[in-house]
Formats: C-alpha cells, sequence, structure tokens
C-alpha cells in the first residue's frame, strides 16, 4: 500500500508518495511521469516517512543542505537503479554529465562504453526527484537539458544550491526528458 500527501514548495506543488519501506515517489505537479508508478489503490495519508520528507524538503528550500535523508524506496530496472544510485552520490552544489554517469556505469559492468541516452532515459524516469537528484546532471556540453519537471524548476533548483550556471546554457526548445 502506498499513501501520499502534497508539498507545496516555492517552486510549485509536489506529491509525494511512501509505502512501509520509504519514500517512492516525488512528483512536481504537471511534469512528464507525473505519479507513473502510483499505485491504483493508494491512501492519502501522513505517515513518518512522509512527514521526514517535508522536513527535508523545507530545510532544502530554505537554501540549506539537510544533513539527513528520509528513507526512500526506489523501484525499477537493474540499469535504471544502478544509475540512481549514483545520482545519490552527486554532491550538493554540484553537476555532472550524463556521459560521466554513463563511463562509470560501464567500469561497473567492464564495458569499454555506454550510451549517453540510456543514462539520460534512467535519468529522466528518477521518480523520486530532487532527493535523489536528476536536476544536478547536464549534457556534456553544458546544456540544461533532460529534466521531466522542466528546464526551469531544473534552473531554480541548481541556484538554488548555488550552482554556477555560468557555463550551462538552456536548450533552444522547453526540452523535457
Amino acid at each position: 500500500m502506498q499513501y501520499t500527501t502534497h508539498y507545496q514548495s516555492p517552486i510549485g506543488g509536489i506529491l509525494l508518495a511512501a509505502d512501509k519501506i520509504g519514500l517512492t515517489g516525488l512528483w512536481f505537479n504537471g511534469e512528464k511521469y507525473y505519479a507513473d508508478h502510483l499505485d491504483s489503490e493508494h491512501e492519502e495519508k501522513e505517515t513518518p516517512i512522509l512527514e521526514r520528507t517535508k522536513e527535508w524538503l523545507t530545510v532544502y528550500f530554505s537554501g540549506n543542505e539537510p544533513s539527513f535523508l528520509p528513507p526512500i524506496h526506489m523501484i525499477g530496472t537493474p540499469f535504471q537503479l544502478s544509475v540512481w544510485k549514483i545520482l545519490q552520490k552527486i554532491p550538493y552544489g554540484k553537476t555532472v554529465t550524463y556521459g560521466e554517469i554513463a563511463k562509470e556505469i560501464a567500469g561497473q559492468k567492464g564495458l569499454s562504453r555506454m550510451s549517453a541516452q540510456a543514462v539520460g532515459g534512467a535519468v529522466g524516469h528518477n521518480e523520486i526527484s530532487i532527493i535523489v537528484p536528476c536536476h544536478r546532471v547536464v549534457g556534456t556540453n553544458g546544456s540544461l537539458t533532460g529534466y521531466a519537471g522542466g528546464i526551469d524548476k531544473k534552473v531554480k533548483l541548481l541556484t538554488l544550491e548555488n550552482v554556477d550556471l555560468q557555463h550551462l546554457s538552456s536548450p533552444r526548445s522547453g526540452s523535457r526528458n
């Protein structure tokens, strides 16, 4: 059984979902894959995991790096889980490229190379945005492409973390991953 609640952030409404193990979803209202894997039978209810997630978000949106993580329960393919594990290691206020993640995955699998596009697909289907920081991934050329919540939100999250955006560029269209 999944439980849901809502959080109003300074950059838009967020739907949170959790099961008894941990947070299973954090989606901005209207994002590309909004509640894609939310159980059809779920209950709106505050749980300790959802309350802890709201505390984390309040610290984060105050412009500070939270010193704790709510429990998370990521559900995906083995490839997605390996990409999402790397996302969790990206430091607050830093960015990495899809290519860098692809290179790390290739090294883990003993491959000579891995598709950055495949990595982009996994990053884009991350169900727990912000806490699993997919917004910190940029294109090899510094493009701010690929955020299911929208490029405007990606820019606001990176700005909140004091990322230097001067070397990054917005895509020509409103690209979403």
